[in-house]
């Protein structure tokens, strides 16, 4: 690596404090964007896990494939609270084959996810990522305004404890899925 860096030129930007107007505003939509995102892709299963969709019942997990790569596909048998007829279902993939728990039936029927505060933990885990890459959103922008230092340290202060709570919930979201 080290032969090749005589050929490699480094620019450093001579224009100041970063991309104009526009460029900072993009920056910033595709930050959000980035960091809302996950909140939004978690909502259907945190409608599941809390209740407010789907139906509820007993999961018991038949099988597991590896898929390798640390990947695995899971498929079960969900047998609702009202009495109906078993289903064949996906299960999730951080099951074991044999474990039986409570779960709610997707509307679309294909697939039962873990409801209760294992359900809510384990969907929280995606939107916490998204907490703790907002972070330091804050610290940025007060230093494209030209906020004075203390702001900038209190920003960054803050950012800390918003990316440390990001990123306890998404291991105990983690610690719930897999346990």
């Amino acid at each position: 690596m080290s032969d090749f860096l005589p050929d490699l030129t480094f620019v450093t930007p001579a224009r100041g404090r970063g991309p104009g107007p526009f460029g900072r505003a993009v920056l910033v939509l595709l930050w959000v964007g980035m960091c809302v995102l996950p909140a939004v892709l978690a909502v259907p299963d945190l409608r599941l896990a809390t209740g407010r969709t789907g139906t509820p019942g007993t999961l018991t997990v038949l099988s597991c494939a590896d898929l390798g790569h640390g990947r695995y596909d899971c498929k079960g048998r969900f047998t609702p609270d009202s009495g109906g007829p078993a289903v064949a279902v996906d299960a999730s993939p951080d099951s074991e084959a044999g474990d039986v728990l409570r779960a709610r039936l997707t509307p679309e029927g294909d697939r039962a996810a873990p409801d209760g505060t294992k359900g809510v933990l384990a969907a929280l885990a995606l939107p916490a990522v998204g907490l703790g890459g907002i972070g330091f959103l804050p610290y940025v922008l007060l230093y494209w305004a030209g906020a004075r230092r203390r702001a900038r340290r209190t920003a960054v202060a803050a950012g800390c404890v918003i990316i440390a709570a990001g990123a306890l919930l998404t291991v105990v979201g983690m610690v719930a899925a897999y346990s």
